[in-house]
């Protein structure tokens, strides 16, 4: 691994205990504007000064942050599908690397889809996309994507994903979590990094998976929903945080949470009365 590829990993995940928070701010390119993401900058420019590194597309990277905040990005380079087509698994590459270096990014990432109907493409582009990274020094993040038809999500389905993405040359893989999730990790030659999925139903369901991720092996995690769909997304980035960089626990960062969603509330300007 060259210099320079090594440098741009250790922006993501940080090399002083291997491991990092990145701020999943992509969905648009397949759900268009999804709830608490209508407009992507109002949504970003708080959890910034949080996030180790933010995954997202070059339209929402050229229009939605400032320029000037040295945050890292994790290049989405991949689409082409819907949530309302027919097939979720026919993305293909549609940002060129020249582009990601222009826009200065610090890993590329793509989605493959083992067991859909388009995973020969989607795993021949992630070889392409490895090749061609690798002559600039820039690292590939692969995303495990699971298609409507595959909704299963267990160790033995996320071991193979993982593991092919690591053996195709990805190097880092981002995947969800499950029972047994130490597999998943123990099988993956490269650092695996946690998808925050869905909306869970409390804020504690979503600091348990983080400490039980992080405990079975994970290098992090990438999360949006859990976080900006919050009433209180910086206290929820900043828990999440505590967790990953800090080790704190589940009901640790449970108590940072309340804490500051308590301080927050008490310097919010109140309203008048009428």
């Amino acid at each position: 691994m060259d210099w320079g590829l090594k440098n741009r990993l250790a922006r993501i995940i940080k090399p002083q205990n291997r491991r990092g928070v990145m701020l999943a701010v992509d969905h648009g390119y397949f759900l268009g504007p999804t709830e608490r993401l209508e407009v992507p900058r109002k949504t970003i420019a708080p959890l910034l000064p949080y996030a180790d590194s933010l995954m997202l597309t070059r339209g929402v990277l050229r229009t939605s942050v400032d320029a000037n905040f040295p945050v890292p990005v994790v290049l989405r380079v991949s689409g082409g599908a819907s949530i309302i087509g027919k097939d979720l698994s026919n993305e293909k590459i549609t940002t060129s690397v020249k582009e990601a270096i222009k826009l200065n990014a610090s890993a590329l990432a793509m989605s493959i889809f083992i067991g859909a109907p388009y995973e020969h493409e989607s795993l021949v582009s992630l070889g392409n996309l490895v090749n061609e990274g690798e002559e600039y020094g820039i690292p590939v993040l692969a995303v495990t994507a699971v298609g409507k038809e595959l909704e299963k999500r267990d160790a033995r389905y996320l071991s193979l994903a993982c593991r092919m993405a690591a053996e195709f040359g990805a190097h880092v893989v981002k995947t969800y979590y499950c029972d047994n999730f130490e597999k998943v990790v123990n099988s993956c030659p490269v650092p695996v990094i946690i998808a925050g999925g869905p909306k869970l139903a409390t804020e504690m369901d979503v600091f348990n998976l983080t400490a039980d991720a992080l405990k079975a092996g994970a290098a992090g995690v990438d999360m949006g929903r859990n976080i900006w769909q919050n009433d209180h997304p910086v206290a929820m980035i900043k828990a999440v945080r505590a967790i990953v960089h800090q080790r704190a626990t589940a009901k640790e960062a449970h108590d940072i949470f309340k804490k500051i969603k308590s301080e927050t509330a008490k310097s919010a300007p109140k309203k008048s009365k009428k």
